[in-house]
This record gives structure tokens, sequence and C-alpha cells, in this order.
């Protein structure tokens, strides 16, 4: 295998981007917050909801010490809401496993709710220092296209851990910079659709480019249309009780206009499965 490493981190120090999650002194706990803002939602939505969430919640106690409701609130418009209630349980078993400090462990982390692979080890390399393969997104499209020679990335698996681990240098600084380097990467430069292979670091020992970026199809689960969908309906229907003014609201005037009713229920439905609202005596209401 290249050595991607050495073009990787030379690239990374004159490119980085000036993110919150990566200055001096960030902490544990704002690494893991920002983490479970940034799956699926771009860097710009995510940093000011960022800051507004850690300056009310400093720490895990905070956040365990307040209602559900207030997460799922102050979630606002960063969509999949249920990842406001897996970081607020989250925020409760760190206070009362670990003393209200983030693990450093990454089977530790594993253990906490709405934790998987990507975010024990983001949270085990960037905020504790520690060795560990790092791949999101950005990272698996890198891997697929400089090590692979294929257009797009398969179906997410093991197999991607083991790749990262194979260009990771020894040394334990270089490393982490080395993961949030294919990451970045990926998301300025080998962008999914219009990759800018000119400006790429990677390119004269990219696969992909060597064989003359063949288009080996795109084989990745393709995310529905949010339109009209069901998750239109339940963002319609949290967003009517974020903004009430006790957070509640009775059944019948929760969007009575939402042009299919059928669906509306059934978002309500799952809303209530979820424990994302609650349904008492005709009436809905955030999380108590």
């Amino acid at each position: 295998m290249p050595d991607l490493a050495a073009p990787l981190i030379e690239w990374y120090r004159e490119n980085a981007r000036d993110l919150p999650w990566r200055r001096a002194g960030f902490g544990a706990w704002g690494t893991l917050v920002s983490e479970f803002m940034l799956q699926q939602t771009p860097v710009n939505r995510v940093i000011p909801l960022l800051e507004a969430w850690l300056e009310r919640w400093p720490t895990p106690a905070d956040l365990a010490a307040a209602p559900p409701a207030d997460a799922v609130r102050h979630w606002a418009n960063l969509g999949y809401p249920r990842r406001a209630l897996w970081l607020h349980r989250a925020a409760v078993e760190i206070r009362d496993r670990h003393d209200g400090v983030v693990p450093r462990d990454v089977d530790d982390l594993l253990a906490l709710t709405g934790i998987g692979d990507y975010t024990a080890r983001a949270v085990a390399v960037f905020a504790y220092g520690d060795r560990h393969p790092v791949v999101d997104t950005n990272t698996r499209r890198v891997l697929a296209r400089a090590v692979g020679g294929r257009s797009q990335p398969g179906p997410a698996a093991r197999r991607d851990l083991a790749e990262m681990t194979a260009i990771l240098p020894a040394s334990i600084p270089d490393a982490a910079v080395v993961n949030a380097a294919a990451m970045e990467l990926g998301a300025l430069v080998c962008t999914a659709r219009a990759p800018r292979c000119e400006a790429c670091p990677l390119s004269d020992r990219c696969a992909w480019r060597a064989a003359g970026y063949p288009d080996t199809g795109d084989t990745r689960v393709k995310q529905a249309r949010y339109e009209g969908s069901d998750r239109q309906a339940r963002g319609a229907v949290l967003r009517v009780l974020r903004d009430a003014p006790t957070h509640d609201a009775a059944s019948a005037e929760v969007v009575p206009d939402w042009p299919d009713l059928i669906q509306r229920d059934r978002a309500i439905d799952s809303l209530v499965a979820d424990g994302l609202i609650e349904a008492v005596d005709g009436r809905l209401r955030l999380p108590r």
C-alpha cells in the first residue's frame, strides 16, 4: 500500500478548517456532543447549536439533571431528534457509571446509548489522543478511491477499519492527524459528486485515478426524499410541541391542516413509540 499518511498530514496542516472541536482544550464532553450533532447534519448548522448546548449544559451531569424534554427542545432544527434523547441517556449513564467523566475506553464508550464504532473511536482519538482508526462517510470515500480504486464506497463494513488502520503511522499524534485529515479531505476535496482531483494531495498515488476514474457503481443505501415523508410529518409535530409555551397541545390541534392526516397520526404514533413525545389524556407533550 502506498504511503498516504505523509501527504495527508502535510495537506491537513495547511488546509484544515478552524472548527470548535479541533481547538485545544475543547474537552471530551464537547467532542461527544459535537459527534452526536454531526451525524447526518452539515457543519454550518451544528456550530451555533453546539455552542449554545455546551453553554447550557457544560458537563454530562448538567444535561443528566435536565428533563429529556429540554434536550429535545434545544435540539431545534438539527433533525433526527432521537439523537437528543440518546445524548441525554448517555449523559445519565456517564454520570451514573463513570462519575460524570466521559470514558476513554472504546468498549466503555460503545456501551453508552447512541454510540457506535465511529463515535466511540472519534472520542478516544480526538479527545484523549489514543490511536484507533476513525472512519466516517468521508473517510470511506477516500479509502475506496485511493486504496480500492472504486468511485464510491460500498455499504459500511468492518473492512474499512482495517484499511484505515493500515495507513495510520506508528506515531500516536500523527495517527490522530491522519484520521482527521482523511475526513477533511473527503469533505472538502474528494467529494461524492465533484471531486477536485487536481487539488488532492493523494492524486499521484490514488488507485482510482491510476485506473482512469472508472465508474464502479454506487451500492450505498439512498436516503428517502424528505418532502412529503413521514420524517417531515414527525418534524412538524415536534415543532408544534417545541414552540408551545408549555410544550404540550391537544392532539387534535397538532398540525390539523397536514395534507395526509393518516400520515400525521402515524408520525405521532411513531414519536410516542420512540419516546420523543408522550400522549396523556388527549394531549401530546414533550417527555418529562
